[in-house]
């Protein structure tokens, strides 16, 4: 990519931005939009707008993020949200700390060389940009010292940040779980693997009476986990028809109004087009009776005779409901694995009564279909990063000479195609991911996000990081390595400042377009006023098109993560990639400020659960920039390299005693936490109840109807 093109790049990225923060300033005034820019609130029951929308400033939005505190980001959108911003935060610092040192020092170290204007890059030219970085370095010059000085600086940095980071997340998980609020996982444990059940007993009585025995002051009762297959299905069409009916009541209505009258209709065949013609309301009426007859058989049929192996066992204190999560309750590790309860609504019903060793066996299928994944989706990646330089398309596809030849399309292109052609292809792999890591029998969906993020993090930086930089170079240095195949890890490391110039353009087209989508929710925004002209009917259908969901941690963790391995990779090789990388946080953390308070709805709560991994993450980043380093200072033939040789063992060494220190009260609630007073009793009973899979809940549901799933135990236990 030439200079202009770089220009052309950054230049209608930022001119894109620009559009859509004004389009955001004003779009997000107008009345009827307000579900779309600050459902948050709305859920919450608050304002949109502070002081009404017609005295609000355009750029209001800024200083409102700027001013917020943490406990705003915690009071509207939780712990995790909050400790998200501490990851931007000490990104940022990590990379402002960088910045300040290695650019006054080694651009002018760099541009002040000037003696490798001949030297070709990965695109077959020596570029403005190649002259500010370590590419203009001679070898073995005494000007490398500061580029090994500045690989010491980077680290030494990261080290005191993520350290510092670390503590403030444990005193915020900490702060969060001392709370004197009620919450009912706090006073419940997941229970898994249970043996088989003695002849004559029951598995509620099982569960209950070992409980009992060993916590007999605090053991409220448990609540054997079914097999919900069913009962789900019935309840799932139940839900599905209640939700036709009002559409079809709403139908009715409107057509009241307009003096017409006429009562809604369809056919029951295949999706509406063939079968009986009937009326909607009584057809729909009809089902529902129907289904929640037969719902409440089923209910009744899956508690008394669809038990499983595992249970949720529910205490009175939650001091000893942390002490029970932590304990080992049985000789062999296969039998009563005790865990901490997720929250009620992150329970994975399907995956609790996978056994022990079909959970370890899953978590190695799925491991082993994450690497196929990775390394066969390095082929096409591959191909894609090569194919779309215009000097490959036209060696590939000649008949387009004509049109990649036009100076002005040639710019754009250069600009523009091979960041989106990867982007593109990367939104399709989250899904999958997701899937897999569900597949592993995980019994939480928090737990679930932090495992599809770790296998993304891990195939976006191979597939576009170092498939992307092998890419490029093999392809067009074919001819080199098939004369000369030892120098194939020279002309990979001499390529890596040519390439900087790619991942430049690829972190300023994520924050500029990326950001100024978020920001603009222009596409939210165009399918909510669509839905609601021509397809909603109900209230219950107008909320399920504006509600916004969660900032989805799978794939945006992630996506950050790549944009530090990158920018940590070549800060010191390129250093003027480190202003994009700071731009793109500083950006994120404005932008994602103003989502998090206005517009992102938690799906769930986990403490800061996602922190470890985090932290564990940018160490690897970390790593790679360490052994990229060695392998760069190798090549340049640079004598004193071995010097780089302490970094990786330091990083080890850190990341070790990080997780000595910080994350066991991660993974349990500290007793000392867990040890705190309430400020009311709670209400066991609704504890228990918040509990019950929506499938087998109802407005008639009393004990009664779990009598069949209750022993005497805890029955006894529950009338005291």
């Amino acid at each position: 990519m030439d200079f202009s093109s770089f220009l052309t790049s950054l230049g209608t990225s930022f001119v894109i931005f620009t559009v859509f923060m004004l389009l955001f300033a004003w779009l997000s005034t107008r009345q009827g939009n307000a579900v779309v820019y600050y459902p948050n609130r709305i859920v919450k029951g608050l304002e949109p707008w502070e002081g009404g929308s017609k005295t609000r400033k355009p750029f209001a939005w800024i200083s409102e993020a700027l001013s917020s505190t943490e406990q705003d980001v915690i009071h509207m959108s939780g712990v995790d949200t909050a400790v998200y911003f501490v990851f931007l935060s000490t990104v940022l610092g990590i990379f402002v700390l960088s910045g300040v040192v290695l650019l006054p020092v080694l651009l002018p170290i760099a541009a002040t060389d000037g003696v490798k204007n001949a030297h070709s890059t990965s695109n077959g030219t020596f570029n403005d940009l190649d002259k500010l970085s370590m590419a203009n370095i001679q070898e073995r010059s005494p000007r490398l010292w500061a580029f090994l000085v500045a690989t010491y600086w980077v680290s030494v940095v990261t080290y005191f940040l993520s350290w510092k980071a670390y503590k403030h997340v444990s005193t915020l998980r900490a702060t969060a779980l001392k709370s004197d609020e009620v919450k009912p996982e706090q006073f419940a444990v997941l229970v898994r693997d249970l043996p088989d059940v003695a002849p004559g007993q029951s598995r509620k009585q099982q569960v209950d009476t070992y409980f009992k025995s060993i916590y007999s002051h605090t053991f409220y009762r448990s609540m054997v986990v079914t097999n919900n297959k069913e009962v789900d299905k019935i309840w799932g069409e139940l839900e599905g028809f209640k939700k036709k009916l009002l559409r079809a009541e709403a139908i009715y209505e409107e057509s009241e109004r307009k003096g017409q009258g006429t009562k809604p209709t369809h056919k029951t065949g295949f999706l509406g087009f063939c079968g009986k013609k009937v009326d909607s309301i009584e057809y729909y009426n009809e089902k529902i009776k129907e289904l929640t007859q037969k719902l409440e058989a089923e209910q009744k049929l899956t508690l008394r005779e669809k038990q499983q192996g595992s249970a949720l066992v529910f205490f009175t204190s939650k001091l000893t409901a942390a002490s029970a999560a932590q304990s080992l309750h049985a000789q062999m590790v296969d039998n009563w694995t005790v865990t901490e309860a997720p929250e009620p609504r992150q329970l994975i019903w399907s995956n609790l009564t996978i056994k022990f060793y079909g959970r370890i066996r899953r978590q190695y299928a799925v491991y082993f279909v994450v690497f196929l994944t990775i390394i066969f989706y390095l082929i096409p990646i591959t191909f894609i990063s090569a194919l779309t330089t215009l000097e490959n398309l036209r060696k590939v596809l000649p008949f387009l000479k004509p049109v990649v030849d036009v100076v002005a399309l040639k710019t754009v292109l250069e600009a523009y195609l091979p960041q989106l052609a990867l982007i593109i292809f990367l939104a399709l792999l989250p899904k999958l991911l997701l899937f897999l890591s569900k597949t592993e029998g995980i019994p939480s969906g928090s737990h679930v996000i932090r495992a599809a993020s770790g296998k993304y993090f891990y195939f976006i930086v191979f597939n576009v990081f170092i498939g992307v930089t092998i890419g490029g170079t093999l392809f067009s240095a074919l001819k080199t390595i098939e004369k000369k195949p030892n120098s194939i890890f020279e002309i990979l490391a001499k390529s890596l400042p040519g390439n900087a110039t790619f991942f430049i353009t690829f972190v300023a087209l994520k924050f500029f377009v990326g950001y100024g989508l978020e920001l603009s929710r222009i596409v939210p925004l165009i399918i909510y006023h669509v839905k609601r002209n021509y397809l909603c009917k109900t209230e219950a259908e107008l909320k399920e098109a504006w509600f916004p969901g969660d900032i989805s941690y799978a794939t945006r963790v992630p996506n950050d993560m790549l944009i530090v391995t990158i920018v940590l990779c070549y800060s010191v090789i390129a250093p003027v990639i480190i202003p994009f990388g700071v731009l793109y946080f500083a950006l994120g953390w404005l932008v994602l400020r103003n989502q998090a308070l206005k517009v992102y709805v938690p799906a769930y709560e986990s403490y800061g659960r996602m922190w470890p991994h985090m932290h564990t993450r940018i160490l690897g980043s970390l790593l790679l920039y360490q052994a990229t380093m060695l392998g760069y200072f190798g090549v340049s033939k640079f004598y004193y390299t071995p010097i780089l040789i302490p970094l990786p063992i330091l990083s080890l060494l850190f990341f070790f005693i990080c997780r000595k220190k910080f994350y066991g009260a991660f993974c349990h609630t500290a007793l000392e936490v867990a040890n705190q007073e309430l400020k009311e009793t709670p209400h066991m009973d609704q504890i228990f109840k918040s509990f019950i899979p929506p499938s087998l809940n109802s407005e008639k549901l009393e004990d009664e109807q779990f009598e069949d799933s209750l022993s005497q135990v805890s029955r006894s236990e529950s009338s005291v």
